[in-house]
């Protein structure tokens, strides 16, 4: 049986929800899905079987069985199952990202090896035979615990060394280089992230990498493909749909307590990026709640 062949029927037996922090993943729908919002981690994922599509910004990213994607930052994307069925479900399996284990194997390459970039944070391209094989013996760990224990952490860092020797090798690489232009651009995030009902400060943020305005402008939207202040806004308006879904208030105090002072922005902003204003969304939301739609 082939790596992918294998990779699936593994990813059929192990798929569940991911909820949480999870370090391994493996994920199948049976049917397409609606757009979905989410912020996505640092983390790799690979199709095994079907299609999905992601929009960061104003870019929209389509991959599909054979391909891999890599995450380099916190980014609020929008995704949804393109390809699926009964017969033929998406199948996907990942890992998230951790830069410590990044670093660690950075020391064992050659400096020519980690080269400076541009910094990017997304980005799809044609998964190795290597790479395949490598999370087909990941996913096998699941069914045998005991041997887990032990080879599960050297099987995470093989599959971050293939990454870093990978087609997008060069982002891997920053997310481990505490100075490189992406963890630099990450700590921002991180910032927004944390005070995002707090009016921006662009100097500031700048500052706080060591940029000056422009660099800093250029290398966040060369990483996210968005500006600081289009980045905080979506940040903004996926919190208030997880509030409005917890049924946490009515939506004009929502719209206040994720930063708005204008219950007319939020609504057109809300319309915009969901499709409904937050009161119809709401409506929307808890009926597909209700019936399981």
């Amino acid at each position: 049986m082939g790596s992918l062949e294998e990779l699936k029927d593994l990813i059929r037996r192990h798929a569940g929800p991911v909820a949480g922090k999870v370090d391994v993943f493996a994920v199948a729908a049976e049917a397409p899905t609606e757009l979905q919002h989410h912020v996505l981690e640092p983390a790799f994922a690979v199709v095994a079987q079907g299609a999905k599509r992601a929009m960061l910004g104003d870019q929209i990213f389509d991959y599909r069985e054979g391909q891999f994607l890599v995450v380099g930052v916190d980014l609020p994307v929008a995704g949804c199952v393109t390809e699926a069925s009964p017969e033929l479900p998406y199948l996907a399996a990942g890992l998230t990202l951790q830069a410590s284990i990044i670093s660690s194997l950075l020391l064992e390459m050659a400096p020519a090896d980690i080269a400076a970039t541009e910094a990017t944070g997304f980005a799809v391209s044609d998964a190795p035979a290597d790479l395949l094989d490598t999370v087909v013996r990941l996913l096998r760990l699941k069914d045998s615990p005991r041997d887990a224990h032990v080879l599960r952490p050297l099987v995470e860092r093989e599959l971050v060394w293939r990454l870093l020797h990978g087609p997008q090798g060069a982002m891997v690489r920053q997310i481990g280089l505490a100075d490189s232009r992406l963890s630099q651009i990450g700590r921002a995030i991180r910032f927004i992230r944390a005070h995002h009902t707090e009016p921006i400060s662009i100097p500031m943020l700048a500052d706080m990498v060591a940029m000056s305005e422009s660099s800093f402008h250029r290398h966040f939207r060369g990483a996210t493909t968005m500006s600081p202040l289009q980045y905080q806004k979506l940040i903004r308006l996926q919190e208030a749909r997880a509030r409005i879904l917890a049924d946490a208030g009515d939506v004009a105090a929502i719209g206040y307590s994720v930063g708005y002072d204008s219950p007319s922005q939020f609504s057109r902003e809300y319309s915009r990026l969901f499709g409904a204003p937050p009161g119809r969304d709401k409506a929307r939301l808890g009926q597909r709640a209700t019936t399981g739609g």
